[in-house]
């Protein structure tokens, strides 16, 4: 299984998300880390990563590439992460092929109704839970 994890500014949530996914998934998941800027790709690519790119091409370019994408809900909307996510981004996460894990972070001015105000720790375990049985064959 290839996974793509898609952050931006700092790569934070992007790094815990792949700390914590490859502290539980198999050794020969294939985790690539995509980040709007180099500062992302690097923290995340230091978390653990197989491989790490960055950029608008990057991200249109693996968006098609791999089995399952995982980040925030921010990288669906177009100038979120203070502008950092192109509408190129979106529409080629958006339109991909690949199933999108995503944690209903309330930012970016974006307030997804019915989603608990947990903190981001606790809503990347849910995460990669999902993606663990997702794996698992429960789709």
């Amino acid at each position: 299984m290839k996974i793509a994890v898609i952050d931006g500014q700092g790569g934070g949530i992007g790094k815990h998300i792949t700390e914590t996914l490859r502290k539980r998934l198999p050794e020969n998941t294939e985790i690539v880390g995509l980040g709007t800027n180099t500062i992302a790709m690097s923290n995340i690519m230091k978390a653990g990563a197989n491989e790490a790119a960055a950029g608008e091409n990057a991200i249109v370019f693996m968006a098609k590439q791999v089995d399952l994408i995982v980040g925030s809900v921010s990288i669906l909307v177009a100038g979120s992460m203070c502008g950092e996510v192109s509408a190129a981004m979106v529409a080629a996460i958006g339109e991909s092929p690949a199933r999108k894990i995503l944690l209903p972070v309330n930012r970016c001015n974006i307030e997804i109704i019915g989603a608990g105000r947990e903190p981001v720790p606790h809503q990347i375990e849910k995460l990669v839970e999902r993606i663990s049985r997702w794996q698992d064959g429960d789709f």
